[in-house]
């Protein structure tokens, strides 16, 4: 893995196990010789992510839509920023340019980001590994509705195992060189989609 988009929040709430652990990922990041690809901005996780990359001298590519850009959250200080029109050019961008996706605590867009993704993964739109770094239990009631949706098979088990977790960076990391692809295709078979 060369590069890794990290999707994360705008907002910083002070956690310092937060910041430890974005701090961490920082540090694999430069000793895995990985690129961050993130969304840009200079304020809250985003930007702590940028910052402690660049800090250890390591590769950052920030992709931000022009408006961002014109409210002045981008971080002009990244090796590489893509400003592109709109926000579906931009998440489009990030996956292109990406081997993979590393998820940490955030608000909703982090979420959207997310789920898309991983549903771009199920479909067998791209076969890239996406990991949850589940600071501090912040995912833990996530990964319980996961669950509960195999539960009520709306949800395929085999396409559950395609979210991987892990508390610490560098285990996540790991995990993510490992992964290999395997959604459940039944569904196409079913609906004659294939």
């Amino acid at each position: 893995m060369k590069s890794i988009c990290v999707y994360c929040g705008a907002n910083f709430n002070g956690d310092p196990v937060l910041r430890a652990a974005v701090e961490n990922l920082a540090q694999a990041f430069v000793d895995h010789d990985i690129r961050l690809i993130y969304g840009g901005g200079s304020v809250g996780v985003m930007g702590i992510i940028s910052e402690e990359v660049l800090n250890r001298k390591g590769l950052v590519t920030g992709v931000i839509p022009q408006f961002l850009l014109d409210k002045e959250v981008g971080n002009l200080e990244v090796t590489e920023l893509i400003v592109t029109e709109n926000m579906h050019q931009r998440k489009q961008k990030m996956a292109d340019l990406s081997d993979g996706f590393i998820i940490l605590p955030g608000g909703f867009g982090t979420l959207e980001e997310f789920f898309e993704v991983l549903t771009w993964l199920q479909l067998g739109l791209h076969n890239k590994a996406i990991g949850v770094l589940n600071v501090g239990g912040f995912y833990d009631h996530l990964f319980a509705q996961l669950d509960v949706m195999v539960a009520h098979k709306l949800l395929k088990p085999n396409n559950r195992k395609l979210v991987i977790d892990a508390t610490e960076p560098v285990e996540l990391i790991e995990k993510m060189m490992a992964f290999k692809a395997a959604p459940d295709s039944v569904w196409f078979e079913d609906r004659n989609l294939s």
